[in-house]
């Protein structure tokens, strides 16, 4: 007995350093933990990547402030909250710490996942404390510093103000009041003095908590991308023949750019605005079919009756989009357009999280969307060949910028919150 004592307590001395190695060999920084890619085949193996393996290196994020990535403008900073870097570390810590939902399970981090394109490629929708439902996608927040209009249907204005609403919505983070979470963080000793430096002298508070989320949130920037090089850079040889032509298609014959637009020195791929695709009114108005399409694991999917589905789980929560905001009529089932940027990491895409690839989406806009009274005049039938469709794709695969995975390994290096 003692013998295979001294065994496992020599296997688990050495397995930190196995698994250093293995993770040698292996890119911890873009796509989940746990790739099922495959898994429909006989001979799948796990590539499971363990959290031993989760090692982080901090960043000067500060870095953007100075001098922007190429293809992007000077960060727009409110003179009321100039970022530092006592706010920017703080920030990062809140994002981070689970316990600033009610029961200290979830963090702003669990749905906008660093190494996930800081979204969640595993939910359509996303999912709050004790697997509460969420009606949206959870957007990217790579490069989120340059919007005027936050959520998908826009409902604030400010990164100082956003972060309040996940932390007190009940199918988020569910906390009863923003004094409780006041209150928790003020109770922590490892948050002694770090609002004070931060803010000088100002404790935690309603303000000061949204003002470091804030300040992290707008270092996640990320361009000098192969397109940007090749477009504002002026080197032919950063982007391939292919995603030329996705581009020059991508500005004419598909009109992308009448939404996702791109100015003369930089772009950010959207007009902050708000359309209606259809896809909003299809979920509400537009019928189901009597079966839905169940994923059982990647590439394995079965048809179970609607009615089977709506017997056990929770009906879909309406999703009226912008009309939720301004109450006016013809602003249903608008939907903020997202920015392009790093698209190729940030799956599934729509408000509803309801495509997995970018060649889904491609072919959604080249039908033409869904029609319905509202649908908005610049969503048309395209007439894409499959060949001009696999060129968009390959437009839109480089624009990922070139310090993603520094971003990704800097937020790997944030404490996680010990709820003991």
């Amino acid at each position: 007995m003692l013998g295979r004592i001294l065994v496992l307590c020599g296997i688990f001395a050495i397995l930190p350093t196995l698994l250093k190695g293995h993770a040698a060999n292996m890119d911890i920084t873009l796509g989940p933990g746990d790739n099922r890619t495959g898994y429909d085949s006989t001979d799948f193996e796990s590539r499971s990547i363990s959290l031993l393996q989760r090692t982080g290196e901090a960043a000067d994020l500060l870095s953007v402030l100075k001098s922007p990535p190429l293809g992007l403008p000077a960060i727009p900073v409110p003179p009321d909250n100039p970022v530092t870097a006592e706010k920017v570390q703080l920030g990062r810590k809140l994002f981070f710490d689970r316990r600033l939902s009610l029961n200290e399970t979830m963090s702003c981090g669990m749905c906008h996942i660093p190494e996930q394109g800081f979204t969640n490629n595993e939910l359509a929708t996303a999912v709050g404390i004790e697997g509460r439902t969420v009606r949206r996608n959870a957007p990217t927040i790579y490069n989120v510093a340059y919007f005027s209009n936050i959520f998908h249907d826009g409902r604030d204005t400010r990164l100082e103000y956003q972060i309040w609403q996940p932390m007190l919505a009940t199918n988020e983070m569910a906390n009863p009041s923003i004094g409780y979470v006041i209150e928790k963080i003020r109770r922590q000793p490892d948050y002694t003095g770090l609002f004070e430096d931060a803010f000088g002298g100002r404790g935690p508070g309603i303000e000061t908590i949204g003002m470091a989320i804030a300040a992290y949130e707008r270092t996640l920037v990320s361009g000098n991308s192969p397109f940007d090089r090749w477009y504002f850079g002026k080197d032919e040889a950063a982007l391939d023949d292919a995603a030329k032509q996705g581009f020059r298609l991508f500005i004419g014959k598909a009109g992308c750019s009448g939404c996702h637009t791109i100015q003369k020195k930089f772009a950010l791929f959207t007009d902050d605005a708000f359309h209606n695709t259809g896809l909003g009114w299809q979920a509400s108005v537009g019928g189901d079919s009597s079966e839905v399409q169940v994923q059982l694991a990647p590439g394995i999917k079965v048809s179970v009756p609607r009615n089977v589905i709506n017997s056990v789980g929770e009906p879909p929560l309406s999703d009226l989009g912008r009309y939720e905001v301004t109450q006016v009529p013809a602003d249903r089932w608008r939907y903020k357009t997202p920015i392009l940027r790093n698209i190729a990491l940030t799956a599934p895409y729509m408000h509803n999280g309801s495509f997995g690839t970018l060649k889904e989406v491609v072919e959604f806009y080249n039908r033409g969307g869904v029609p319905n009274p509202l649908l908005d005049p610049l969503i048309r039938p395209l007439e894409l060949t499959d060949s001009e469709i696999r060129h968009i794709v390959a437009f839109l695969e480089s624009l990922t910028g070139d310090n993603v995975k520094t971003l990704v390994r800097d937020a790997f290096a944030a404490p996680i919150g010990d709820r003991r």
